[in-house]
């Protein structure tokens, strides 16, 4: 590493840089994940493109590791860096509506709480996740899974163009007409190409929706899970419903002996004609003696922030995932079996539906190559207390050995944890070779590596070469 002082950065940009040295640094270090304890050199909260470009510049000089922080909601801690510069733009969270165009561009360090709030009031959204903390520019870049999946695609199919400052400095755009290649390996690749400085998105006419959860005993479990299973695959793709596994919470429609206890739950929403949302969410509602529920009209953002004030920054988290073809009744049982042992209020299992129009798009077409899966499950512990660390984590993992029989050999780079880069070329199957020659091209030497890393060369001998959709067997080993 080369010699550098902070202010001979701090001469170059406009925007601030926070050393260990200076007040303010444990927060800026600090990232959402309360398990990651990293220390950077240093966190550059840039004004705009020109102090990115120039904090690039100035790590590959200094030969600094460089992690990118957008919205800051990424499990396994990848917006930090030990010993690195951090870009850090969670002070960049505006959004540019054109309701002429039925287009918004966001800034990247806007979240989805951020983009629908500026959205909504033209009556408008595109595909976002399940949680408004969730940041803009991650969920995108790594595919983008959410309520509006079924009906409008992933968010990288809503993906216009994207600004980057590539590693040798360069600021592109990126699109189906300026460097697409680039603009491929963004839709569902990750961070693994260069910095992405703003996203210009596709809008939908998305309002008020017919939705909210409905909470069953866990004794109940298996029956939902078949009636859910057997719904999705008919439901009209304006349902956005995933099934999950949690503990009650302490919420008012909800008795106070579910509180804390293992439930099964449907979440989700009608956006179809509102009139029909009632009618729409009565066999849900009917699938099971139901212990709690709540759904009505709702303003879109309000269903994307539900969970919200369930998972507040600096909790512990451990995640996993798979991608399933079906859900099988095998994958069921394993579903039904931890999803009674959830250990904690905040820790979750989803299995979410990415049919419909998520597979009218070829797998070969962006990054994100499961194009012929109808589920994405995410098992996501997440818990307060460290000493509860080595309990949650194996219930995790444990669940995950069990479903994995059943799954398809890559899984949801989103939803992955930090030990899951063993798996990085099963998760993008026949993808990952072009992948690796679009890295080659863009960032040769590895700068972007903070990430599920994508190398610039290809290991032929363990290639993803199977496409997705074929059954797998076995378990894929993670290490501590």
């Amino acid at each position: 590493m080369a010699p550098f002082t902070l202010d001979s950065l701090r001469e170059q940009i406009r925007g601030s840089a926070v050393g260990p040295d200076d007040p303010g640094y444990d927060d800026a270090r600090a990232v959402y994940n309360g398990m990651i304890n990293r220390h950077p050199a240093v966190v550059v909260r840039p004004s705009q493109v020109a102090d990115v470009m120039t904090s690039v510049a100035f790590a590959r000089e200094h030969e600094l590791p460089v992690a990118i922080r957008g919205g800051g909601h990424s499990a396994p801690g990848f917006g930090t860096v030990d010993g690195g510069l951090v870009i850090d733009f969670t002070g960049q969270t505006g959004v540019r509506v054109d309701p002429a165009t039925e287009t918004a561009r966001s800034a990247a360090g806007a979240t989805w709480a951020d983009f629908n709030h500026a959205t909504h009031a033209f009556g408008l959204a595109t595909t976002g996740g399940i949680i408004g903390s969730t940041g803009v520019s991650g969920l995108t870049l790594g595919g983008g899974i959410g309520y509006l999946s079924r009906q409008y695609g992933l968010s990288c199919d809503n993906l216009l163009s994207a600004d980057v400052v590539t590693a040798d400095g360069r600021f592109l755009v990126a699109s189906e007409t300026e460097n697409p290649d680039l603009f491929w390996a963004l839709r569902g690749g990750g961070g693994n190409f260069g910095v992405v400085t703003s996203l210009e998105f596709r809008l939908h006419p998305v309002d008020t929706i017919y939705g909210g959860l409905v909470i069953y005993p866990a004794a109940e479990a298996e029956t939902v899970g078949r009636f859910y299973r057997d719904f999705i695959a008919s439901a009209p793709e304006e349902f956005g419903v995933f099934l999950g596994f949690h503990q009650g919470p302490p919420v008012p429609f909800l008795p106070e002996q579910w509180h804390g206890t293992p439930v099964c739950v449907i979440v989700g929403a009608w956006t179809g004609p509102l009139d029909e949302g009632e009618k729409r969410w009565q066999p849900i509602l009917d699938a099971a003696p139901v212990a709690g529920s709540f759904v009505g009209p709702l303003p879109y953002p309000v269903l994307n922030g539900l969970f919200d004030p369930m998972l507040p920054k600096g909790m512990q988290a451990y995640w996993k995932a798979d991608f399933l073809a079906s859900l099988s009744d095998d994958a069921l049982r394993v579903a039904v079996d931890f999803g009674s042992r959830v250990p904690s209020m905040e820790s979750a299992n989803h299995y979410y539906p990415i049919d419909g129009a998520v597979q009218r798009v070829a797998p070969g077409a962006t990054a994100f190559a499961y194009r012929n899966v109808d589920f994405a499950p995410v098992i996501a512990g997440m818990w307060h207390d460290p000493a509860d660390n080595a309990a949650n984590i194996r219930w995790v993992r444990e669940y995950w050995e069990a479903l994995h029989p059943f799954a398809e050999p890559g899984g949801y780079i989103n939803f992955m944890d930090a030990d899951d880069q063993v798996r990085i070329q099963q998760n993008y199957g026949p993808n990952y070779a072009r992948l690796a020659e679009v890295k080659a091209a863009y960032d040769p030497d590895n700068v972007f590596h903070v990430n599920q890393n994508i190398g610039p060369r290809v290991d032929a001998r363990s290639a993803g070469t199977r496409a997705p959709g074929a059954q797998q067997g076995g378990v894929t080993s993670v290490e501590d």
